[in-house]
């Protein structure tokens, strides 16, 4: 009976802290200055440095990434070139192309070729979130991995990316890019 407790009280513990660990939504940004306003920061051309690490932290390739965006109505196309470290990505596209759609109120919609199904975005003050699966070629095998990609708008012609990969809920690394927009 004092084992059978004992695991219940360990469980309920556990609930409790992995509970306070829940995600942190876009909203608490809305407050934040400057406004982001997606399609004013991604139209023409918008250059970003980043890197991938590991779940260590080690650095394990860093990448130039050359974006061409442009906005037709409610929607959004970026065409995305990179140029790897290695020189080839390991398996990672030299290019994709996202479409997004504005469905209004600071939530978008995008798709790419090597996503699964549909990413979902919001925006709120100085923040974007998307939330979206990446088919991502491995070592000749595609793996699916969860991406939570946030977003934040420095100044004008400046926006900080981080996103956090994971697969099962057990992290697998983060992608961290300076993206700058280029002045006409």
């Amino acid at each position: 009976m004092m084992e059978t407790l004992r695991r219940i009280g360990s469980v309920l513990l556990a609930a409790v802290f992995l509970g306070g660990c829940a995600g942190i939504e876009v909203e608490q940004y809305r407050a934040e200055k400057p406004q982001l306003d997606l399609r004013k920061f991604f139209s023409g051309t918008v250059e970003g440095w980043g890197m991938f690490q590991d779940r260590s932290g080690k650095v394990i390739k860093r990448f130039h990434v050359v974006i061409e965006a442009k906005w037709q109505g409610d929607t959004g196309t970026l065409d995305e070139r990179f140029t790897w470290s290695d020189g080839e990505g390991g398996g990672n596209p030299p290019r994709r192309v996202w479409t997004l759609r504005d469905t209004g109120n600071g939530r978008f919609i995008g798709t790419a070729g090597d996503v699964v199904g549909e990413a979902l975005g919001e925006t709120a003050g100085n923040a974007l979130r998307w939330r979206y699966v990446l088919a991502l070629n491995v070592d000749g095998k595609v793996i699916y991995v969860d991406f939570d990609d946030w977003m934040f708008l420095v100044d004008d012609r400046v926006m900080l990316n981080r996103s956090l990969m994971s697969k099962y809920g057990f992290a697998l690394g983060e992608v961290t890019l300076s993206l700058k927009r280029r002045t006409p």
